[in-house]
């Protein structure tokens, strides 16, 4: 009996050309390098594009379901060293075209963002190609699956920030994004990162042949979308016979901050005489909203201190006209005050705050809890003292952290107020709808980047506020984007950016609960653990495998 050729049968075995890495050819090569640069460039303008941007106000949502194939084809492309420094790279070209507007913001703010995404990024980028090393055949499932953990890891602590989570793309696309009600922002993005993840693998080895081999994976997510858009078409709420509120939302298109004292007295004049208008309105409005910090001098400090007669002297102007409207008025002011701190003495602190004035009396505040990181808050002087006094040198107005989520109740309505940045997380307009808030009233103050764009990109995340906790969303805001949103995430009325002016709105108060009001982030959480867990599996399989075959 002849022996059997194992080496002829093991070598005959049919392979796909995307179930192997493709060889890494060594030295360097320039053509090689500009494909590489090519790659790179192309994904950075797509994510850009995908969002509100310069050339299109609202974004090209459809770019986004292939904003991320260059970097996936990148990824099988490279070394493992060679990956940390394109996602470094990737990760500054995409967010300095992504939020180029916030050099205007603060001088060290472009810097400090563009550097932590290009340390994001570098991080991430070698985890994307161990992932094709570990699991050559599935890798685009894996790498999905990184980055979506990636995703929601990024929003979570002190450095979190939502600006450039791929689900916002869809902002407009008011069918797909009711999953939010069930699943917040997440289920949207993964449902847009995944054809990249399968397009950028699938073009090293022929993507018709991939797409067939992959066939279940890629049906999974064809129902998955399906079902999406079905539900986007039987969920939306009836809101016809729920009561009202009807808000005046006042723009008086100025960053409250610049100008001094001066400004500060025009700026109330402002505010005062486009109230008015409002409350000439016939019916009246049942609340006045301003902006975030719109009156700039510390109403509770200076009548309490009265360290300063001017400023004293503008404080008191509004109480006087306060004092004089029966329509309550929610006011965004720093509110300085004295406090004992850790050894006991009184300090000065100061809160990013929102007050409601009923008839000239103070009757309820609400202190931001999540701060811009430097920018507001760094609570790490100690740790790292010359990043604080850089920021302290570079004019940073610090705030302390509120420690409730409030909720307002006026006039039967009961509404919670997210100051600027606040509403771009889910989380946190979740805690105030737990707590009871019908409505949920933003007050921001985008006017310093003079930025249609960075308006638009704010105002987007805003829409998935609404959809999440079926809760109408108005926006105040210095300079735009000014606005209601209903419970479904279509947009009742918008005042023209950049322009002093009033928008009246009525909205609904809802108190209908949904699944993400309830359980919150968890499929964020879902994608994170696995995430890290799955490469750590992939070396033990590995490892196992290795073991057990036998010696040659």
């Amino acid at each position: 009996m002849s022996k059997p050729n194992t080496k002829r049968q093991i070598t005959s075995v049919e392979t796909h050309p995307t179930d192997r890495q493709q060889p890494i050819k060594k030295g360097f090569s320039f053509k090689s390098f500009l494909m590489n640069l090519a790659a790179v460039l192309l994904a950075s303008v797509l994510f850009a594009a995908s969002f509100p941007n310069l050339l299109f106000e609202n974004g090209l949502p459809l770019l986004a379901w292939v904003a991320y194939v260059p970097v996936f084809w990148l990824i099988r492309r490279v070394s493992l060293g060679a990956s940390i420094l394109w996602g470094a790279f990737y990760g500054y070209a995409a967010y300095g075209l992504f939020n180029y507007w916030l050099s205007v913001f603060h001088p060290l703010a472009g810097l400090i963002v563009g550097t932590i995404y290009m340390v994001y990024l570098a991080l991430l980028f070698p985890l994307l190609k161990a992932s094709s090393l570990l699991f050559p055949r599935r890798a685009y499932l894996v790498q999905w699956l990184l980055w979506m953990g990636y995703e929601y890891l990024r929003t979570l602590g002190f450095l979190g920030y939502a600006y450039g989570i791929t689900g916002y793309t869809q902002w407009s696309m008011i069918t797909l994004i009711q999953i939010a009600s069930i699943f917040g922002v997440w289920a949207v993005s993964a449902l847009v990162v995944f054809p990249s993840a399968v397009i950028g693998n699938g073009l090293h080895g022929g993507l018709s042949g991939f797409v067939k081999k992959e066939r279940v994976a890629v049906g999974v997510w064809s129902l998955a979308l399906v079902a999406a858009l079905v539900y986007g078409v039987v969920s939306p709420v009836d809101y016809s016979e729920a009561p009202t509120a009807r808000l005046a939302l006042i723009q008086d298109s100025t960053d409250p901050w610049r100008g001094g004292f001066e400004a500060y007295k025009r700026n109330f004049a402002t505010l005062r005489s486009l109230s008015l208008d409002a409350l000439s309105e016939d019916p009246k409005p049942d609340l006045v909203v301003w902006s975030e910090t719109a009156f700039v001098p510390r109403i509770h400090w200076h009548l309490t201190y009265q360290e300063d007669p001017a400023y004293l002297a503008l404080v008191r102007s509004l109480m006087d006209f306060l004092g004089q409207q029966d329509v309550p008025f929610v006011i965004g002011n720093d509110d300085a005050r004295k406090e004992s701190g850790p050894d006991g003495t009184l300090q000065r602190v100061d809160y990013n705050a929102t007050m409601l004035f009923e008839k000239g009396q103070l009757t309820g505040a609400y202190r931001k809890l999540h701060l811009v990181p430097f920018t507001e808050h760094f609570p790490y002087e100690k740790q790292l003292p010359a990043i604080y006094q850089a920021l302290k040198n570079a004019d940073t107005h610090f705030w302390d952290k509120g420690k409730e989520a409030t909720v307002f109740d006026v006039n039967g309505i009961r509404f919670s107020t997210p100051i600027c940045f606040e509403d771009t997380f889910g989380y946190l307009s979740r805690r105030f709808t737990r707590n009871g808030a019908e409505l949920i009233v933003n007050m921001t103050n985008d006017a310093w980047a003079n930025s249609l764009p960075s308006q638009m990109q704010h105002f987007s995340m805003a829409v998935f506020r609404a959809v999440e906790g079926r809760r109408s969303v108005a926006r105040a805001t210095a300079s735009g984007q000014t606005c209601a949103i209903d419970p479904n995430g279509r947009i009742i009325g918008m005042a023209e950016p950049f322009k002093a002016t009033r928008l009246t709105v009525e909205v609904p108060l809802m108190k209908a609960s949904t699944i993400y009001t309830a359980y919150g982030d968890f499929l964020g959480q879902f994608f994170l653990v696995g995430a890290l867990l799955v490469l750590p599996l992939g070396v033990v399989v590995r490892i196992v495998r290795k073991r057990k075959r036998p010696a040659d």
